[in-house]
């Protein structure tokens, strides 16, 4: 009887895996809810299933579904579960309330439940990596242990008179942590970070197709939690040193430099293709991303490639000898810029984009009350689908611009919006005799400059409405016609309305903040024409917070805090970047992060194939907002020289500026030389002010005053060459 009770539960058992296959699990509230009613710890069901308890996470929180055989068994748990404990039961009542769509998850493995996606599976934006401290960061606490509810009895019945304190089951040993990333090292090892080595299956180290298997599999467990809870878990990032490069059959070197992708018949694009696996439009180069369709059953396949010999980390953003690092160091640099910032997609200015998209998701899943049936609504104050730019914010190339204006026209600052960072120099003519007979060039660099004016900006959500006789109201995003030429101004400073710093000749486009600057300055600002977007938010505010996280708790373990004194901060950064190269590399990536996420909202089209006046890839995206991107900019250029016009007051001026960089003249070499102070020893209220957080500054670099005079003589920025070489080259 036994025997043949046995063979008929696995007869069941097979015909449930085939359902539970075709059939969607409880929505992942559900499952906890069932969990938690009935007593269950997630390490009960975990050792009852065979896998570990951050898998059970991952399933009562939507960001993995189980697979079979596990998926039938564990369906046929909830079922018996919610036989038992009903939705209107009693106990119902202590299931969590669902958090509100605005409200940010925490960065725990056990991120707020999430009804399941819906909409762009596959080409959704990935979230950034759990926490894995750098070695001299201060290790995060560790979480505090839920305590398992006790265990009910293995009755399938209900028991009338259960005990009232049962004996709690001992837990599961806790697995090692999971990792957003695995640098292979070409000699059958992944390496992730603090020294972890993940073992690979035999043949992963040389066939491309089972390394993508492996690293979806729960042996590897790469993944990296959602920053939000209406956001995507991160998709695991294979990282391939040249050795690892050439053992899966891949050149070191592109044959196509220009388009950087390996040609479609190549042997291993082949093989991915044998094994159902798809390309992204970028196909394979330096970043490939590897996937299958997202099906119910199966859920999002997607693996991130970086390929270093193919350049997937450029040093203009992480330095000159990053790439060539050993694997174990790779691997402890780009976890600790995973776990701070996001794991990396692409380029930084790539991953700055994506994580605007993965701190706010454009879309998320709810029911609809009249069908009961789940569907994508747009996340309050998210991007939430491409939109049009007004003529004035389109860059020359935008078919919008094309169906204005014949080919050759150059468009007038009375045609085009023209927001960029500043790019000037004095006439030598004004130097005065007193700073003449000075020293030194002295120039002070703003931190994070586009980070800090991003931080409580107001900016357009929507579409732009034309309005042709606007009243000027500083709350309201978008670009405004009018003339500013008429605005009095000090021409030792750089005019703040223009980037070269020379007066407005008429009417121009401006943005919100520089007409407001405008009005702050005294004119009455009257524009004739604007361009506005009455649906706003402050979209950038977790953005920026995420960066100057991530920024500080770098800058804190290369020995720079914000309780320093001035004279301790110039010191410490005189030396941070020698503590750690490592670190010194995830600095510059997040700095570049910053730059590059801004300048991706208005990406010109790219290829020899680009055609003026046709549409690009870049313009599907909600994110392609170059209105945006000129709010930032305005609003850091005109930070700037409000407190240029503050140092002004103390009879201080500048030379020369470039974007988020000024050069005074100083008796000593020394910003504390020139910096103005109140009387009672504080810096000037208003004015530039030393140290670590963003929007305060440091010291950029110092020559001889000779130095600089003969590059104002000679038309050239002294700004750009200050540290002794060109700024530029360091994508400053």
């Amino acid at each position: 009887m036994p025997d043949e009770q046995e063979s008929l539960f696995a007869a069941v058992d097979a015909l449930l895996e085939e359902a539970a296959a075709q059939d969607a699990l409880p929505h992942p509230d559900e499952r906890k809810r069932l969990r938690e009613a009935a007593g269950l710890s997630q390490d009960q069901i975990a050792k009852a299933l065979s896998v570990r308890r951050e898998t059970v996470t991952s399933w009562e929180t939507g960001r993995t579904e189980p697979r079979p055989p596990k998926r039938a068994a564990y369906t046929r748990l909830l079922d018996g579960l919610a036989t038992l404990h009903p939705v209107n039961a009693v106990n119902a009542v202590n299931t969590p309330p669902p958090p509100t769509p605005e409200t940010p998850p925490t960065q725990t493995p056990s991120a707020p439940p999430t009804p399941p996606p819906t909409v762009n599976a596959v080409n959704a934006t990935p979230p950034p990596a759990p926490t894995h401290p750098h070695p001299q960061a201060t290790p995060p606490a560790p979480p505090t242990p839920r305590t398992p509810h006790p265990p009910r009895t293995s009755s399938p019945h209900p028991n009338p008179n259960p005990n009232p304190n049962p004996r709690p089951r001992p837990a599961s040993p806790t697995p090692p942590p999971h990792t957003p990333l695995a640098v292979l090292d070409g000699n059958g090892q992944a390496h992730a970070t603090n020294g972890l080595v993940l073992p690979l299956p035999p043949k992963a180290a040389t066939d491309l197709p089972t390394l993508i298997s492996w690293a979806l599999s729960e042996d590897a467990d790469l993944r990296s939690p959602r920053l939000h809870r209406n956001g995507k878990d991160g998709d695991p990032l294979l990282v391939l040193t040249p050795e690892a490069t050439e053992a899966l059959g891949l050149p070191l070197t592109l044959a196509d430099r220009r388009g950087l992708r390996l040609p479609d018949d190549h042997p291993v694009v082949r093989r991915l293709t044998k094994a159902k696996w798809q390309l992204t439009r970028r196909g394979f180069g330096p970043w490939a991303r590897v996937y299958r369709p997202a099906s119910p059953t199966t859920g999002r396949q997607c693996v991130q490639l970086a390929v270093l010999p193919w350049g997937a980390l450029d040093p203009r953003a992480w330095g000159e000898d990053t790439a060539d690092l050993p694997a174990p160091e790779i691997a402890l640099l780009l976890t600790t810029y995973a776990t701070r910032v996001l794991t990396p997609r692409g380029s930084t200015a790539v991953t700055g984009l994506e994580l605007m998209t993965a701190l706010r998701p454009p879309t998320r899943a709810a029911r609809n009350p009249e069908t009961n049936v789940w569907e994508s609504a747009p996340v309050p104050g998210s991007l939430t689908r491409p939109v049009d730019p007004a003529p004035p914010e389109a860059p020359d190339e935008h078919p919008v611009v094309a169906a204005l204006y014949p080919r050759a026209h150059q468009r007038t600052p009375d045609q085009v919006l023209d927001e960029e960072a500043y790019d000037w120099i004095r006439d030598p003519e004004l130097l005065t005799d007193a700073e003449c007979a000075r020293t030194h060039a002295v120039g002070i660099d703003v931190n994070m400059a586009f980070a800090a004016a991003a931080n409580r900006l107001t900016v357009g959500l929507g579409p732009a409405v034309h309005a042709p006789a606007p009243r000027f109201d500083p709350k309201v995003p978008g670009c405004w016609l009018a003339d500013l030429s008429a605005v009095p101004l000090d021409p030792r400073l750089p005019n703040p309305f223009t980037p070269h710093g020379k007066p407005p000749t008429g009417p121009a486009w401006y943005a919100t903040p520089t007409l407001a600057y405008a009005q702050e300055l005294g004119h009455a600002v009257a524009p004739t024409e604007a361009w506005l977007r009455p649906d706003s938010g402050s979209y950038l505010d977790a953005w920026y917070t995420r960066l100057r996280d991530a920024y500080m708790a770098t800058m804190a373990d290369l020995g720079v805090t914000a309780d320093l004194t001035d004279e301790a901060f110039l010191r410490a950064m005189a030396v941070h970047k020698q503590h750690d190269p490592a670190l010194a590399a995830v600095l510059s990536a997040i700095k570049a992060t910053v730059k590059g996420g801004i300048g991706k909202l208005r990406e010109r089209p790219q290829g020899a194939g680009y055609r003026p006046g046709e549409a690009w890839p870049a313009l599907e995206r909600p994110t392609w907002r170059p209105d945006i991107r000129a709010a930032v900019i305005s609003t850091a250029r005109v930070n700037m020289h409000r407190k240029m016009r503050k140092l002004a007051t103390a009879d201080l001026y500048p030379i020369a500026v470039l974007s988020d960089c000024a050069v005074y003249l100083s008796d000593g070499p020394s910003p504390l030389d020139f910096l103005p102070r109140t009387p009672d020893g504080k810096p000037l209220p208003g004015g530039f002010r030393l140290g670590v957080s963003p929007g305060m500054v440091k010291h950029e670099g110092t020559q001889p005053l000779l130095w600089a005079v003969g590059l104002l003589d000679e038309g050239h920025n002294p700004a750009r060459h200050i540290k002794g070489h060109d700024a530029a080259a360091d994508g400053e």
